[in-house]
């Protein structure tokens, strides 16, 4: 049996990706301090999962918090933020951190997410335990969002996945990729994916932002991502996936013309932020051909979805932009 968590398609859903049942499986009053608990990042961890999530406190302070499930659906998050240690550099000044991404790269468990260093920037640490945290320099200047490593090195180089952005809600909003030999010092910068134009594909027209770590398939990374569009009633975020080639994740195979999965939900279109579904991590098991998604519901919950691995990436193939 798959030991992802897993829910079966209800039985009258033709949806590619369907919700879990009980969602949203974490509240925004999840620990004593928040507001809301969102945008979180899941990996296997010993003979469950470990996270990495945003928990924004009733200040609204963004810091992100260590926890663990046995299940992937249940969890315990510490109650007080992660504290870095010094990792690769001294310089670890932080004014707030959120949206984290988490992934196994040869040797331990690299962390991104977006770091207040005199605006927003990608911040990059690691750990072997989920207890002590080390923070490396900054990717990338400000302003810059959704920081996403690939799994492993791509000929021989860290690769990352981010959104060069401004400091407030950007009026631009590209998907770039980068590389680095060390984990320190990054360059090699190409364009990855734009927005797409509004009579193509509309809910993805004002801009796109990698989610989930890439994953590897046959046909390549499969890369789950979030598009944007700005409504009259605001902007309005939605999940959709494309294949990238796997040697050169730059060139883009196949880009789904319709979205995976919008704000359709209570706790998607009503929160801190509304009409938001945002993905930020994966579990998936190639042999049973099952895919997990978690997201954050309108800024305020943690939800997950489910689909069938080879499903999502026929969709991906057939209606592709």
């Amino acid at each position: 049996m798959s030991t992802i968590p897993w829910q079966d398609r209800p039985e009258n859903s033709k949806d590619v990706m369907w919700r879990y049942s009980e969602n949203p499986i974490i509240d925004r009053y999840s620990i004593p301090s928040s507001n809301s608990i969102f945008n979180s990042a899941v990996v296997p961890f010993g003979d469950g999962y470990a996270g990495v999530f945003r928990c924004d406190n009733k200040a609204v302070q963004m810091n992100i918090f260590a926890g663990f499930s046995k299940d992937g659906i249940n969890w315990d998050i510490n109650h007080e933020p992660i504290v870095m240690q010094a990792g690769n550099t001294e310089m670890i000044e932080s004014a707030y951190k959120y949206d984290p991404r988490v992934v196994w790269i040869e040797d331990r468990y690299w962390i991104t997410w977006c770091n207040g260093y005199n605006g927003p920037t990608i911040g990059i640490g690691y750990t072997f335990d989920f207890k002590e945290f080390f923070q490396c320099e900054n990717a990338f200047l400000p302003f810059n969002r959704n920081g996403v490593l690939f799994p492993q090195k791509i000929n021989g180089k860290y690769a990352m996945l981010s959104r060069p952005s401004d400091n407030g809600h950007t009026p631009f909003g590209d998907i770039w990729i980068s590389y680095s030999p060390d984990m320190k010092y990054w360059g090699e910068h190409r364009l990855v994916m734009k927005p797409s134009p509004f009579e193509q594909s509309a809910w993805q027209c004002t801009k796109v932002g990698a989610g989930p770590i890439p994953i590897l398939t046959d046909e390549g990374w499969l890369m789950i991502y979030h598009g944007v569009i700005n409504t009259c009633n605001g902007f309005r975020y939605a999940m959709g996936s494309a294949l990238l080639d796997v040697d050169s994740p730059d060139q883009v195979k196949y880009r789904t013309q319709p979205y995976l999965l919008g704000p359709a939900e209570t706790y998607e279109m009503v929160g801190d932020v509304p009409n938001v579904v945002f993905p930020c991590a994966a579990l998936h098991d190639i042999e049973e051909d099952k895919l997990a998604v978690y997201y954050g519901a309108a800024d305020t919950h943690v939800a997950i979805a489910f689909g069938k691995l080879s499903e999502v990436i026929e969709f991906t193939k057939n209606n592709s932009l």
